[in-house]
């Protein structure tokens, strides 16, 4: 905004969309410039039902219906009046850019000892609902609505944040608005809603440097940290616990990339996220929430064994050994327990992070499943399986998809040697997928799957005691 539009007292703003300025006052004119809901326009004159108004954002002179307008007063006697509207506009879907419009109406009117945490909780939550609705892709009119939208809101200040994620572009708020309200006397609820709107897993750009994210996910730890759970309703408290979850998943997987942490502080990041998980309110878990629900288990479900104490990698007949491979390398090497000085069965090497203690032999020392996080949303289930005398490792990804979000896990061996038991969570195209399944050993083929453990009688009949103790995918 100009210096000379910032020094009005008296502003008109654009109330409905694709309203014209014209170039003369009548309906006939020609139009000079189409405006959005939001625009903000001088008064420089009164002719019949027009006025005669100035575009200082697209430096257009002309003429506008009154009655498209609204004319605001911006002396402090009409601060109360605006701020009313923000509160009407800030739960209302689609005048995300009037809202914003009056809310900046509302912060050059008030005398600043006036100005509290409620307009910038207003304006956070209609900057951060505008960009989830540009984030949709929406094309035709309604993408041109929403490109408007967005440049009107541009105007005002609010900044978007923008990336690609999975060939879309995603936007996010900048999060100003929020940020004061957690430097301000604001209630917990205007905490915690700003708290999840600055946390937020979609709005992590997928471009940071390994440092830059750990620092990011403290950071989100420490802002969730902050509110105040006790004066939150249990529908709020359940979304602050499910974003704890998700992030403390991520901490523990980011800690273990860092053997200076050491052991303690991965497994109390695991620990926290298991808690955070479990502490879940079901029934006040609303219909809207089930997605962030499944998201926040799958992010635990991938980190779950950083909480396992440091147990043996020995599991029955056979035993893994981890050594450095190439920089940030850690190779595996399959052994016979009884001769771990020998040389290994087979190894395998990877840059993820191996979790030994999830080591699981079958009874006849034939196969070995192991746990592979190769981010921190994504594990991998390794099977080492002997054939004649030869041994071989196969790699099971929890979807065939670019990895996002899923992890697959041992579930427990079936007698016989010939299958093996298998828990498997994933998001593929923003829907999620549970499955329990029975796979074939030798090629880790799905042969029997179905959506709950029940309702397969091999899986129900010889799951583990410990995979049943310890999964979230049973929830």
């Amino acid at each position: 905004m100009s210096m000379l539009a910032s020094a009005l007292t008296v502003v008109a703003l654009v109330a409905a969309d694709q309203t014209a300025l014209r170039a003369a006052p009548r309906d006939s004119a020609p139009q000079q410039a189409v405006l959005w809901q939001g625009d903000s326009l001088e008064i420089r004159g009164e002719k019949g039902d027009f006025l005669q108004v100035y575009d200082h954002r697209r430096e257009r002179a002309g003429y506008i219906r009154a009655s498209q307008v609204r004319v605001q007063s911006l002396k402090p006697e009409a601060a109360p009046e605006l701020l009313a509207v923000v509160r009407f506009l800030k739960e209302t879907p689609g005048s995300e850019a009037l809202g914003i419009a009056y809310a900046a109406a509302y912060l050059r009117a008030a005398p600043a000892e006036a100005i509290g945490a409620e307009v910038f909780d207003a304006l956070g939550q209609m900057a951060d609902r505008l960009a989830r609705r540009a984030s949709t892709g929406q094309a035709g009119r309604a993408g041109e609505v929403n490109a408007a939208h967005l440049e009107v809101a541009a105007a005002y200040g609010v900044t978007m944040t923008a990336f690609e994620r999975d060939g879309q572009i995603q936007l996010c708020a900048g999060g100003e608005a929020q940020r004061r309200v957690l430097a301000l006397p604001a209630s917990a609820v205007q905490k915690a809603l700003a708290a999840l709107a600055l946390t937020r897993h979609e709005c992590i750009s997928p471009a940071l440097t390994p440092v830059e994210r750990y620092a990011l996910d403290n950071w989100r730890a420490d802002v969730l940290e902050r509110v105040e759970l006790g004066a939150l309703p249990e529908v709020l408290k359940n979304r602050i616990r499910l974003r704890q979850a998700g992030v403390w998943a991520s901490l523990a997987y980011q800690r273990a990339r860092r053997p200076e942490v050491g052991a303690a502080p991965v497994q109390e990041a695991a620990t926290r996220a298991v808690d955070a998980l479990a502490a879940i309110n079901k029934a006040e878990l609303m219909e809207t929430d089930a997605a962030a629900y499944s998201d926040a288990a799958i992010r635990v479900g991938a980190s779950r064994w950083a909480a396992a104490p440091g147990a043996s990698a020995r599991s029955g007949k056979l035993s893994v050994v981890a050594s450095a491979g190439e920089p940030g390398q850690t190779c595996i090497a399959l052994v016979e327990a009884r001769q771990e000085r020998r040389a290994p069965l087979v190894t395998r090497c990877t840059y993820g992070i191996v979790w030994t203690a999830s080591a699981t032999a079958n009874a006849d020392g034939s196969a070995l499943s192991l746990a592979v996080q190769s981010s921190d949303t994504w594990r991998e289930l390794w099977v080492f399986r002997k054939d004649g005398e030869s041994w071989s490792v196969d790699v099971l990804p929890p979807g065939v998809e670019t990895p996002t979000l899923g992890y697959v896990e041992f579930a427990g061996w079936v007698p016989g040697g010939r299958e093996v038991l298998a828990a498997r969570e994933v998001k593929v195209a923003g829907r999620y997928r549970r499955s329990f399944e029975v796979l074939g050993l030798t090629h880790l083929d799905t042969r029997k799957r179905a959506e709950r453990p029940e309702d397969l009688s091999t899986f129900y009949r010889w799951q583990s005691a410990l995979w049943k103790a310890g999964t979230v995918a049973l929830r």
